[in-house]
């Protein structure tokens, strides 16, 4: 697991955003939390559903590397 997903004093999912803000050409990821810019675009506006949602996909991209 990257980090701890839900803040224990509110219950929202936490932003996974690691403030290393690069996207790689390649993969078009961001080099810090590995969302897509569709992925960080949506964010603020996502469910907690939705956001678990991007949770495992980011799970699943950074233990392909």
């Amino acid at each position: 697991m990257m980090q701890n997903k839900i803040c224990t004093d509110t219950g929202m999912v936490l932003s996974p955003c690691t403030k290393v803000c690069k996207i790689d050409n390649v993969t078009k990821l961001c080099q810090g939390c590995w969302r897509s810019l569709d992925e960080i675009a949506i964010w603020s506006r996502a469910t907690d559903e939705q956001k678990l949602v991007i949770w495992t996909k980011l799970e699943a991209r950074k233990e392909r590397t």
